[in-house]
């Protein structure tokens, strides 16, 4: 499915009218952002699939009385740049039925929490996953201690992803029927499928997006691919496991630097999470100031971005 965006600046005529119900015949969706009522809009409506009210600016009156108009079209309703678990409630009490934003990074503190062990012993497993070639009697050792770790861990290899024609029962056979790098890559997806356990499917694509991109893109800045992919994957650690990132990495099996990164500080290790960060946020002058930083070429980072985001799209749809 292919959504097509109408911003809400466009000039309304026949011709554009005609021009998406056209597009619509062809399969498109059409979607109006930064809605806002005008004369003639009614035309498009009768056309649309979903409309987007940017919460970040409009009050609460405007959407009561913009929902009420919209109350006889066939719309789904979209808040966009919903940033905190208040608006986002506030959204979904209001009547929006569709939600963007980064309200589900946002941290939610509970007082006197510590990290479950399970969960300590998953993060170790991914510090150890990276490393090559494969300790196979380590790795699989802290693997059986976590049962639900080890079902999702079979789940995945037993499945079409793998295509293996006999059962697997066991984490050693699963390892040898593989192989080291496709055993990697179910097992990280297997355990950070475990660590955003009860938490936004998106978190995990957006986890798995920053990962692969910091990895692929490391090596054009001559830095770790591997302590890369771990910072992108536990950025969003602390939206996970609902816990501030410094009571995390207290206890993460990483290097100092990586730690610090995690952290936010201002080290060269953090430099493509952060233009990454930015890019998800549009800030595009800072996306252009890090990048300089990086000695990266622009076009370069948005290819990787865009090979990291189908890999995501790949990787997750064996995930559940």
């Amino acid at each position: 499915m292919t959504v097509l965006e109408l911003l809400e600046d466009l000039e309304l005529s026949p011709e554009l009218v005609e021009a998406c119900r056209s597009l619509k015949s062809l399969g498109f969706r059409l979607a109006l952002d930064d809605f806002m009522w005008r004369p003639g809009i009614e035309l498009l409506l009768q056309l649309a699939d979903y409309v987007k009210v940017d919460f970040a600016v409009t009050k609460q009156r405007d959407r009561a009385a913009m929902l009420q108009r919209l109350s006889p079209y066939a719309v789904a309703l979209v808040a966009e740049k919903v940033e905190t678990q208040e608006e986002y409630q506030q959204a979904c009490a209001e009547g929006f039925t569709l939600i963007q934003g980064y309200y589900f990074c946002r941290l939610v503190l509970f007082k006197g929490q510590t990290v479950p062990n399970n969960r300590l012993s998953q993060i170790q497993i991914l510090e150890s996953l990276r490393r090559s070639p494969l300790d196979l009697p380590h790795v699989s050792e802290l693997v059986k201690r976590d049962a639900s770790l080890t079902y999702r861990l079979l789940r995945l290899v037993n499945s079409p992803m793998c295509a293996i024609r006999q059962e697997v029962r066991s984490i050693e056979t699963a390892l040898l029927a593989v192989g080291d790098d496709v055993f990697r890559r179910i097992a990280t997806l297997a355990i950070a499928t475990e660590l955003n356990s009860g938490r936004p499917s998106a978190l995990l694509r957006i986890a798995f997006v920053r990962a692969r991109f910091c990895e692929l893109a490391a090596g054009l800045c001559g830095i770790d691919p591997t302590e890369q992919y771990l910072l992108g994957l536990l950025s969003l650690l602390p939206a996970m496991l609902l816990m501030p990132m410094k009571d995390l990495t207290r206890s993460l099996p990483l290097r100092n630097e990586i730690r610090q990164a995690l952290e936010g500080a201002d080290v060269s290790e953090r430099r493509l999470l952060d233009w990454l960060i930015h890019l998800e946020y549009g800030d595009w002058a800072e996306c252009d100031t890090t990048i300089k930083l990086c000695k990266m070429d622009p076009q370069s980072a948005m290819d990787r971005y865009a090979d990291a985001v189908d890999w995501a799209e790949d990787v997750l749809n064996h995930a559940e």
